[in-house]
């Protein structure tokens, strides 16, 4: 597995405790040459190359920034989105606006708290109604002293899934890498299939129950 430059670093502060090169190359799977270099003051590819990139740090900085928000908002954008933006950037600059066709993947390298995931798609009317104000007083009702004397085998969690009917939009985009998920808003127009699956709080699930819409239920 190829190291990464946070390996790097923490390969450097270990041999400056430790004074054991062979021991942090082989720790952090990092060629020999390439991390006495580095303690000999090479800087790195990224930073030693900042002057040829298509975008400064601090506009590279503010579009990682722009990218992040994007997906706060269940708005999260696609690589082809990205880059369009950083041409739009240099435009304005008046710069060249030719991209390699590997730069967004450079971009992502650079960000590391960005990840490229596949998104879950979510109606935009229930983001928009999952507000604190609207949960927090559900949470009032556990409180109550007989839900509170209910044995957890009669303690259901229920979950759902669904999957969008005709043709849906799953290209990838981009989100935060601490996060596994990343939701996508989208109209609430279209039909959905939905599956629920209830599992105890002792561990014990139901049969999975699917709904689907229809006229006539069999």
């Amino acid at each position: 597995m190829p190291y990464s430059e946070a390996d790097m670093r923490k390969a450097c502060e270990a041999y400056r405790k430790e004074g054991r090169l062979r021991k942090q190359c082989l720790e952090f799977n990092i060629p020999y040459s390439t991390l006495h270099r580095r303690l000999m003051g090479v800087l790195p590819h990224a930073v030693a190359h900042q002057d040829q990139q298509k975008l400064s740090v601090a506009l590279e900085k503010s579009l990682a920034d722009w990218v992040i928000f994007q997906a706060d908002l269940g708005l999260p954008v696609t690589h082809t989105q990205i880059r369009g933006l950083a041409q739009r950037i240099c435009a304005d600059r008046g710069k060249p606006m030719e991209f390699g066709k590997r730069w967004v993947a450079a971009f992502l390298r650079r960000y590391p708290v960005l990840k490229t995931q596949r998104p879950r798609r979510i109606n935009s009317a229930r983001v928009k109604l999952a507000t604190e104000e609207r949960i927090r007083p559900w949470f009032n009702y556990l409180a109550i002293p007989a839900v509170k004397t209910i044995p957890p085998q009669y303690r259901y969690n229920v979950d759902e899934a669904r999957i969008i009917e005709g043709v849906g939009n799953n290209r990838l985009v981009v989100g935060k890498a601490e996060t596994k998920l990343v939701l996508a808003k989208q109209p609430g127009s279209r039909n959905w299939t939905s599956f629920m699956e209830t599992i105890s709080a002792t561990g014990v699930a139901l049969t999975p129950v699917v709904i689907w819409k229809g006229k006539t239920q069999q």
